[in-house]
Formats: structure tokens, sequence, C-alpha cells
């Protein structure tokens, strides 16, 4: 599982190390394809990194909806036509194509998220701006966690 906040630097060729803990939940994976992950655009203008198991199992859910919906359609065409294949290199850095760091505003500072299943990456200042935004509606994480009885 991911989980936790993490600040790092892109730096000027684009690369940006995966923190350490991140690389050892992908390597707990028996899979030879443990260090290959997929980089994919998402609706809040941040990057989203799947371990290559969980995006194959995305892609599979996908394909079992139904294809002319327009609301599918809309989601293959950001996530899917977004997505990219990444190896991390013996840094345990990957490459964010320059379209990619321009679309989540990214530069220099940046913050990977843990999110469970995959792992979001941020520029800092959007990242905080998205946890400000949802610290100001109290009643609707406190729904939240009702929701799952706690």
């Amino acid at each position: 599982m991911f989980r936790g906040q993490y600040d790092h630097t892109l730096d000027a060729k684009g690369r940006v190390s995966l923190p350490a803990r991140f690389r050892e939940v992908l390597s707990e994976e028996s899979s030879p394809a443990a260090d290959r992950v997929i980089l994919t655009r998402t609706f809040q203008k941040c990057l989203v990194l799947y371990p290559f198991k969980q995006w194959t199992e995305f892609e599979e859910r996908i394909r079992s909806l139904p294809q002319f919906d327009p609301a599918v359609q809309r989601l293959k065409r950001v996530y899917i036509a977004g997505a990219i294949e990444c190896s991390l290199d013996k840094h345990g850095r990957i490459l964010v194509p320059a379209s990619m760091r321009e679309f989540a505003d990214l530069s220099r500072d940046v913050v990977w998220v843990g999110q469970l299943e995959t792992v979001e990456l941020w520029s800092q200042l959007r990242w905080q701006n998205a946890v400000d935004e949802a610290l100001e509606d109290p009643k609707g994480l406190a729904q939240a966690m009702a929701d799952l009885g706690l």
C-alpha cells in the first residue's frame, strides 16, 4: 500500500526520485514488471503513477465498460491516452515528459502522495491548495468517515 506524502525535487531533465518507501512497495510485487510503472494524467491537474500490474487490471475494467458511453470515452481520453510506461532508473528516478510536467504545472518542488493502490505526483503549490480545499469541508470529511463506520 502506498501512503504518506514526500517532498521531492525535479531535476533540470525532468527526472524525479520515487520515495524509497514507494520503491519498496513496488519491489514487494513478485512480478518481473515491478520496476515498470504507468504515469498518467488525472482530472485534478496532477499525475497518477500505477504499478504495472494495477494498471493492466484498470485497463481490463475500462474494456468491460460500454465503449460508446460519452463518459467512458472522456475517461479514456484523459487516462488511457495520457498514459506512458516508465521504468525506474538505477537511482530510483523516473523521467516525467515535458507535456506531463506542463499539464500538472510541475516545476522544481513536487510532492508524491500515496493513495493506497496508486501514487499521485503534484506540484507543491497545487497539493497544498488541494489539502486546504478538502479541509474547508469538515462536514464532508466527517460524513466520509461515518460512511466507513468510523
